[in-house]
């Protein structure tokens, strides 16, 4: 049981059933100690009965006139008791009730009150007194008494059941009561993220380790924005601060190229070249930073992809015939998609760059898209030699370059703003195995905007 409700639950459960089934057991033994001690009272009154019968002379008269005392023994009495009259001395029974029927009632030695059983008579009491110079045993059915026993044990059985179903229920319901603490917990911490920093979880009034917990998760989400809110203004400055200065080496290397200076117009190319390259890649990371925090919003606007896609495709073809590779691709049906058309030319040109990279010489390049249900979906594959698939998630993080890459100085950066602005429509972008060529797949998916969503539940 993983859940901690569970054991929770399961725990209360047994504790519940097995301190009631103690209690019942208990209550059992009480049940019958009450019970013999009525059976042995009135065991108790039928030989104060008796006394009575036989008269307080019944040491000085002859045995028949006891007998004849005994005979007046009403018949209720002899069908509710078993009672026998011996005389140890003689070894002789002065009297037997008639419910006997020859049988003897069984004694044990030493004690005065006891249970016996016998076939004919069933469950006995037994109790003996001393009425010198006679030995008086009166017996009454204990057979009630094991009945009210089993009826008892019956019924605390059932009520066992019931408390073990009872105590699933209500441990169920108080597991989760103690929990709501934990719960609020996680549901808050999931949802503070780099978009929403500035939540905390709440801290009840009541003092105890759950309140301590919260106060301690929130003085570390308290550091974690302060480090990355320190991250994202060294990041935002850096770029700043550093954009200034090569703009101004920049026009400085024009500036001894316009001149005419031979001696220096090959570094001053290289040197603006260089640069070029830090300003894409300054721009890149503030891209990056300014997306994580959501602090960009696109223009969407609802268009049919297939213009696009043919546009892109027409290009596709130049690109991959100078760089000698061959290039398919497919448009689909007409729809609409809410999109930032120059973004998401964005991301299909970093996808289509990457293909023609790990695409062998001569090898070929595929682009499909079109609408599937209620989403768009842009599939372009490579002829390459492929990704292992621990790296198929892998290379969407920052500065990983794909397998293959024959361009050293990228900067790995092109796939993982290829998600942050798919992310930015709404979408999602992932790769896998190719499926009609032998390499790489990356798939863009965008929701369409024309059908609505339950309609294509229905169909």
């Amino acid at each position: 049981m993983r859940s901690i409700r569970a054991r929770l639950t399961f725990w209360y459960a047994v504790a519940a059933t097995l301190s009631f089934a103690g209690l019942s057991a208990i209550g059992g033994v009480l049940l019958k100690t009450q019970l013999i001690h009525g059976l042995d009272q009135l065991n108790a009154a039928e030989f104060r009965q008796l006394k009575a019968h036989i008269g307080d002379d019944y040491a000085t008269v002859d045995s028949e006139v006891l007998e004849n005392r005994l005979a007046g023994i009403k018949p209720y009495e002899s069908v509710l008791f078993f009672i026998s009259i011996q005389n140890p001395r003689q070894n002789d029974f002065l009297f037997n009730s008639p419910n006997l029927h020859g049988q003897r009632i069984p004694d044990v030695k030493s004690q005065r009150r006891f249970d016996a059983s016998t076939p004919a008579l069933g469950s006995l009491r037994v109790s003996e007194f001393l009425l010198p110079p006679y030995d008086v045993t009166v017996a009454t059915s204990a057979q009630t008494v094991d009945a009210s026993l089993r009826a008892y044990a019956v019924t605390s059985v059932a009520l066992i059941a019931v408390m073990l179903v009872a105590s699933i229920a209500i441990g169920l319901g108080l597991s989760r009561l103690v929990l709501r603490p934990i719960r609020a917990i996680r549901e808050t911490a999931d949802r503070i993220r780099s978009d929403n920093l500035g939540e905390r979880i709440p801290v009840s009034d009541v003092r105890d380790e759950i309140s301590d917990l919260a106060e301690l998760l929130n003085r570390t989400f308290d550091r974690l924005e302060s480090a990355f809110l320190q991250m994202r203004r060294f990041s935002e400055e850096v770029s700043h601060e550093l954009k200034t200065p090569l703009s101004l080496l920049r026009l400085h290397a024009e500036t001894i190229l316009q001149d005419g200076a031979t001696t220096h117009a090959d570094a001053a190319i290289e040197q603006i070249e260089e640069i070029a390259r830090l300003n894409r890649f300054i721009d890149q990371m503030l891209f990056l930073s300014r997306a994580d925090a959501d602090a960009i919003a696109f223009d969407l606007q609802s268009a049919d992809p297939r213009a696009m896609i043919d546009g892109f495709a027409h290009d596709a073809e130049v690109l991959a015939e100078d760089s000698g590779h061959r290039f398919h691709s497919a448009s689909g049906d007409a729809g609409l998609i809410a999109v930032e058309p120059v973004w998401l030319r964005q991301v299909l040109l970093n996808v289509l760059t990457n293909a023609l990279r790990a695409a062998p010489p001569g090898g070929r390049v595929g682009l499909e898209a079109g609408f599937t249900g209620t989403i768009w979906r842009v599939r372009i594959e490579d002829d390459g030699a492929g990704v292992a698939g621990a790296e198929l998630e892998r290379m969407f993080e920052r500065f990983v370059r794909l397998p293959g890459s024959d361009m050293p100085r990228g900067t790995g950066l092109g796939l993982a703003i290829s998600r942050s602005i798919v992310r930015l429509h709404g979408g999602r972008i992932w790769a896998e195995p190719a499926r009609q060529l032998r390499g790489l797949a990356i798939i863009v998916e965008l929701p369409r905007v024309d059908i609505p969503v339950y309609d294509a539940a229905e169909a």
